[in-house]
């Protein structure tokens, strides 16, 4: 019994103590720097859905985008005279490249949809095979501007 209390009484002590010799423990490594915040970035115009390379079934394929650092607004009504500075709308090319910066996207062409009330997402009718999507900001006037368009290739099934 007296060893028992004993082991009870030595099994305590070092429970309680916190004292550790210096040696027992490697030193911490030092907590590295934080990381410099991140340089805001220029606008960009991006498929989320869906994604470059994906396979989709179709033929009723559903599209959606967003963008970053840019306003995404309804066209004004017309006659539009004057272009508000950084904000524009969607428009989907279909089987098409991206238009060079500062070309009229013409409406009423197949090859175009124009999303000016500002939506971003549609449901499409697509064909089997590989199609290329091109997703093109405009400006208030269906201008195309530097730098806001994603190109991206699919593959509908059936």
């Amino acid at each position: 019994m007296k060893q028992l209390a004993l082991v009870a009484l030595l099994v305590s002590v070092a429970a309680c103590s916190s004292s550790t010799p210096e040696t027992s423990k490697p030193a911490a490594p030092a907590p590295a720097p934080a990381a410099p915040p991140a340089a805001a970035s220029g606008p960009r115009v991006f498929f989320e859905q869906p994604k470059d390379g994906a396979t989709v079934k179709g033929p009723l394929v559903h599209l959606q985008f967003n963008v970053e650092n840019f306003t995404i607004g309804a066209v004004p009504p017309d006659p539009v005279t004057t272009v508000r500075p950084n904000i524009g709308h969607y428009h989907v090319g279909y089987d098409t490249d991206c238009l060079p910066p500062g070309t009229e996207i013409v409406k009423g062409t197949p090859t175009w949809i124009h999303f000016g009330k500002g939506d971003a997402q549609m449901d499409m009718q697509m064909t089997p095979g590989m199609h290329k999507l091109a997703l093109q900001i405009g400006d208030d006037k269906h201008v195309t501007l530097p730098g806001l368009c994603q190109q991206i290739t699919v593959t509908v099934t059936e």
